[in-house]
């Protein structure tokens, strides 16, 4: 069994190959049985630890565990730690562990870039990032890789995570800012892209201009919302997979409002990738990516990170 490291990990992925993995994935499928939820207390701090396996055909198997500290970030700790076992589906042989937490932030920006090249107007260009953390930080390189994303503004509960992200995108040759005016932001945004852990709504659907995409792959917990519910009135609704309607707050509670019904869901991105999802209707169209994350996401980059470090494929 090898243990890749974080730096390994992180230098065996680029987004092209993880956007092109990710949509050969969803093409193929996978086996991904519904992942166990366990809330966690402990001295009185309270978490959520998930675990996902799934298994394919090309002979991988695998599970993350990933433990979600919403309070985490009051101790200048990251709100989400993973850790990735993969293995031979045919024989059950362990091939590695991998860094969980750098395959959960880039497997999540990179399904939010797969559904914005479907979804996002092609010439979107101004992006607006809300959160500051591991998965806020890979939005502009993913989404870069789909679309001309010529500026990106950054919005965070604490205005010293926005600068920091904003520090580091100039400094990846992005025109980056922090912003304080959240809804200014989104009415001029291409894309809002929500990276949060948020419990309330922070973008309003009236602040959504024509033609945009919403991107919402922050929440996966039905406690847990982005957005208010007119952000799916009238709009073109797309999920990552058939489990978040059943798991993300900002869809539930759209359902529980009466502005948008399950069978009003417009696909998946499987069958987006399929071409049996219609997609963007038109330039004027608002368009909204929910996302919960899928194991299949995280099976396939621990198996792209292996096969770059080792050489080797499946047993």
């Amino acid at each position: 069994m090898v243990v890749i490291d974080t730096v390994q990990t992180r230098h065996a992925l680029h987004f092209e190959a993880v956007i092109a993995a990710l949509r050969d994935a969803f093409r193929q499928g996978a086996t991904v049985p519904p992942r166990h939820v366990h809330a966690i207390e402990s001295g009185g701090a309270h978490g959520t630890s998930l675990i996902m396996p799934a298994w394919n055909e090309r002979g991988y198997f695998g599970v993350k565990v990933i433990n979600i500290f919403p309070e985490n970030t009051r101790q200048s700790l990251p709100g989400l730690h993973a850790t990735y076992n993969l293995y031979s589906a045919r024989t059950g042989v362990p091939l590695a562990q991998v860094d969980g937490d750098v395959i959960t932030a880039f497997r999540t920006a990179g399904a939010a870039a797969l559904g914005a090249s479907y979804l996002a107007r092609p010439d979107a260009g101004e992006l607006l990032i809300l959160g500051s953390g591991r998965v806020a930080s890979l939005v502009a390189p993913a989404m870069r890789c789909v679309r001309p994303i010529h500026r990106v503004r950054v919005w965070n509960v604490r205005p010293a995570g926005a600068d920091n992200l904003a520090a580091s995108l100039r400094a990846q040759g992005f025109d980056a800012e922090s912003v304080d005016d959240l809804e200014a932001a989104v009415r001029e945004a291409d894309i809002v892209s929500c990276a949060t852990l948020s419990t309330e709504p922070l973008v309003h659907g009236a602040w959504l201009k024509p033609g945009a995409h919403l991107d919402l792959i922050g929440s996966f917990k039905p406690e847990m919302r982005e957005t208010d519910t007119a952000c799916f009135d009238g709009t073109e609704v797309y999920v990552d997979t058939d489990e978040a309607p059943a798991k993300a707050g900002d869809l539930l509670a759209a359902f529980d409002a009466g502005v948008l019904t399950p069978a009003e869901l417009r696909g998946t991105l499987a069958g987006l990738v399929a071409g049996k999802a219609p997609g963007r209707s038109g330039p004027q169209a608002v368009t909204v990516f929910k996302a919960v994350g899928s194991a299949l996401e995280d099976l396939t980059l621990a198996a792209l990170v292996y096969e770059a470090v080792t050489g080797k494929g499946p047993y």
